[in-house]
């Protein structure tokens, strides 16, 4: 018996399109049905419009479609049961097949690189060996016929003018790159911090012991062969540091390959160091298996390309043989192997800077890893798995991402050639102001182009920071704009979009809310890029002003704490409310670059005019490879730079505000800076930077005493602690404690670290947040009605409800405790809070 009903349930899923199979409500048990093709076309037109239709629409198909009319109306609900069970198997079917081509592809990888260890091994084993044979016989020690391979040949000379001569240089590139790619002439290390795996989107290998710096890495991509190297031979469109990339001459090849002259400019990473560029030959072709190579190569050290004029900015840099190894992969996709090897001349940067052109690690970030990321990610978007906001193409949002990267990176670098010359100072070399009159809108018909004569003037500076976290810097940055941006600044430069005239800040005072709304548009597959939107919310100070709101296009990178990438970035532009795809961008903001370098120098969180320390030789650095640093014991650079549109009379006046602003900007960052790094306590930093504001440890005191007095029992255990050691232990207590102050408009001026955590701030950014701020309205009305009888007995009790973080979430508690805190004169000096067992909603 049971077997004769499995049978009926396995026959149910079988021929007749899902439709057929045994009734198991119990209405005519045992009774199946089959349904002729007619019928099961009508459910399946049924089906496309409503997978899931109600009781009352399968009563309304029944009385439309004659067809069915012998079909039980619980048949029909079997039957779009079976249909979605079977859509349901279908895509669990087709997800594990894409899973298990996937683990095929990466086991392959895993295959090859364990192939290519144990060559390694062996080799390393061979010359041990040969060492020791060396050490054992001194007279065998001028015999080099058992050289490693480890270091790569010279670039030979050969005569770049012939065909025949570049046809073998392409040739021996080839073989250089492949013994690269698969092969055992670099000895490949793993990347810090990358571990392979089906969740992976590769394995990233570093160069160690070899001449300059290189970086490997393979992966799977669902994307066809052809479409791949397509991408990334368009180098200037994921490199964000390719200034430009021209092709001078372009031959063909055996096997429908072709060779290429080319010569690519790269921008300068900050104020401090010149750009690079390379004269490169690149070789595509068509391996016997069908893949495909593209590899590429310096010419020679200096020579050839553009003419010297146009490349006085620039020391040229050699590319070692790299390029792209691309390969069908059976079932659809490819695997792509990525190798970067060049030798950036570090020789001609300050040492303190020499970190960024000596690491192996910062080209696997830069360019590495960067080209795997954005091929994986324009297969997300053609798969369409990735669904952008307000309805952009990705492209388009990709594009806008672009161009604020280009020009921030026109700003910092000032090319001549792009119209940028550098203004003379007022004596004091900590702000470099450079004008551009060329940087105008040439197409006068869009509603926003300048109509009046002028350009744009940047302002920018480089400063070292030692102990900041990166990515806690430029997070903060982000999150709290009030700390360090001038609203009227913002408004000036929103203005310059909308208007033909440019009026200086001051002239139409507005005031910052407080209130920024970020809005996402777009991200990279593992969150290293976000491009958002973000409104500033702004008031009038002059009665008769209407309150005027600001919009910023912002993208930024590395934001996330544990990110791995060698550039953390904040860069914004002022937009229109509903920009269009071609609207003009001025890029400003901000950019942190670690150093893979040790100080015994400078103190801990710190920040130093970076220019005061780079004489040659004046330096204690020692360089520390590609280990991973202490927060501690960081060093990074930081570069800012901010661009103001300006009208020809307006030049100087306007250079004269940029560098006041950046400058502020500057000390703004210095005192965000101590209080954010990790070497010093908190607690001290606050003690700094609210001014007016008793010792933190004396507060602490203050607020225990006061606990005690008005209700009676001790906040803490042991009360009669002093000094730093009671201070700690409030530090640490469990539940939130915040102090506002005592005035008409409160405003929180202290938090333990529960309270920092709760209210999603810090202790820079705790001022801009008021009472009334985290309360929502029934919170407002409890907390009001109670300020009779705090006032009156010295404390009172809060009932369980719902309050707002810093960045609007909502904040549960089970009970808030109010008192007021009592100074050394027994007059009021705040208000204190403790939120007892709070939670994100």
């Amino acid at each position: 018996m049971a077997a004769a009903v499995a049978m009926r349930c396995a026959s149910g899923s079988g021929s007749d399109g899902g439709g057929g199979g045994y009734d198991k409500g119990g209405m005519d048990s045992g009774k199946y049905v089959r349904y002729t093709p007619e019928q099961v076309e009508a459910l399946e037109r049924v089906y496309a419009e409503c997978p899931k239709p109600t009781s009352t629409r399968r009563q309304q198909l029944l009385r439309e479609c004659p067809i069915l009319s012998n079909i039980e109306p619980r048949q029909i609900k079997v039957w779009f049961q079976n249909r979605r069970c079977r859509d349901k198997q279908r895509k669990e079917s087709s997800r594990l097949q894409a899973v298990n081509r996937k683990l095929s592809a990466m086991n392959k990888l895993l295959m090859e690189e364990n192939e290519r260890l144990q060559k390694q091994v062996s080799q390393l084993v061979h010359e041990n060996a040969y060492m020791k044979q060396q050490l054992q016989n001194p007279s065998l020690a001028n015999d080099t016929s058992c050289e490693s391979n480890v270091t790569a040949p010279p670039n030979p000379l050969r005569d770049a003018s012939n065909p025949a001569g570049l046809l073998a240089i392409a040739e021996e590139t080839l073989t250089e790159f492949l013994s690269k790619a698969t092969g055992t002439a670099v000895d490949w290390v793993p990347m810090p911090g990358m571990k392979p795996g089906p969740d992976s989107f590769g394995i990233v290998a570093i160069s160690h012991g070899c001449r300059g710096v290189a970086a490997r890495a393979c992966g799977l991509v669902n994307l066809e062969p052809t479409k791949i190297v397509e991408i990334l031979k368009d180098r200037p469109s994921w490199f964000r540091d390719c200034r430009s990339l021209e092709v001078f001459t372009m031959l063909p090849a055996g096997n429908g390959g072709t060779i290429e002259l080319v010569y690519m400019q790269m921008y300068a990473p900050t104020t401090l160091v010149p750009a690079r560029d390379f004269w490169t030959l690149r070789y595509t072709t068509t391996m016997e298996d069908g893949s495909l190579v593209v590899c590429e190569r310096s010419l020679s050290g200096s020579g050839g390309g553009p003419s010297t004029a146009s490349a006085q900015q620039f020391v040229r840099a050699e590319m070692l043989p790299s390029g792209y190894l691309v390969r069908p992969c059976d079932g659809g996709g490819s695997i792509v192997h990525i190798v970067d090897h060049l030798d950036l001349e570090a020789w001609s940067v300050p040492e303190v800077l020499r970190p960024l052109y000596e690491s192996s690690r910062v080209v696997a970030q830069k360019m590495t890893t960067a080209a795997l990321r954005h091929i994986r990610q324009i297969a997300q978007e053609t798969s369409g798995e990735v669904v952008y906001a307000l309805g952009r193409q990705p492209a388009v949002l990709r594009t806008f991402s672009q161009r604020l990267s280009r020009g921030f990176n026109d700003a910092i670098s000032g090319f001549n050639d792009d119209g940028w010359s550098v203004m003379g100072g007022d004596g004091i070399e900590d702000v470099i102001i450079a004008c551009n009159s060329k940087k105008i809108r040439s197409n006068n018909t869009a509603p926003n182009a300048f109509e009046a004569p002028g350009g744009v003037i940047c302002a920018k500076a480089s400063m070292l920071l030692q102990s900041v976290p990166p990515a806690v810097l430029v997070r903060f940055l982000r999150e709290h704009r009030s700390e360090w941006a001038d609203y009227n600044f913002d408004a000036y430069s929103a203005s310059a979009l909308k208007t033909s005239s440019c009026s200086l800040p001051g002239l139409r005072p507005m005031r910052f809310s407080g209130s920024q709304i970020i809005m996402p548009l777009a991200h990279t597959v593992e969150n290293e890029e976000i491009l958002e939107v973000v409104r500033l919310e702004g008031q009038a100070l002059d009665e008769g002003l209407l309150s005027r709101d600001i919009h910023l296009l912002q993208f930024c990178t590395g934001i996330d704490e544990k990110s791995m990438g060698s550039c953390f970035q904040l860069v914004f532009a002022p937009i229109d409310e509903l920009f269009p795809d071609d609207a003009p961008l001025i890029s400003s903001g901000f950019r942190v670059i670690p150093l893979d370098s040790k100080t015994d120098g400078a103190p801990a969180g710190r920040t130093l005019d970076l220019a005061s320390s780079l004489e040659v030789g004046s330096t204690t650095l020692q360089a520390s490879g590609d280990a991973s640093l202490d927060d501690c014991n960081l060093r990074s650079v930081l570069t800012i730079a901010f661009q103001f549109p300006y009208e020809m009379h307006l030049q100087d006046s306007v250079a004269t505000m940029a560098r006041q602003y950046v400058r502020s900007i500057v000390s703004a960052v210095q005192r965000v800076s101590m209080a954010i790094s990790p070497s010093r306590s908190g607690l001290n930093a606050e003690q700094k930077i609210i001014s007016g504001f008793p010792e933190a440890a004396t507060l602490a005191r203050w607020i225990c005493q006061s606990y005690q007095l008005h209700l009676g029992v001790e906040l803490l255990r042991h009360a009669d602690e002093a000094g730093e050691s009671l201070l700690r232990m409030l530090w640490d207590y469990e539940d939130a404690i915040l102090c506002c102050s005592f005035k008409e408009k409160p405003v929180f001026t202290f938090a333990n670290e529960m309270g920092i955590n709760m209210l999603e701030t810090s202790f820079v950014a705790l001022q801009d947040l008021s009472l009334d701020k985290i309360f929502d309205d029934a919170g407002r009305k409890a907390l009001f009605s109670e300020i009779p009888k705090l006032m009156e007995q010295g404390y009172v009790y809060l009932p369980a409800g719902v309050c707002l973080s810093g960045m609007g979430r909502h904040v549960s508690f089970e009970q808030a405790i109010a008192w007021k805190v009592l100074g050394e004169d027994n007059n009021v000096h705040c208000l204190a809070f403790c939120f007892v067992n709070w939670s994100f909603v």
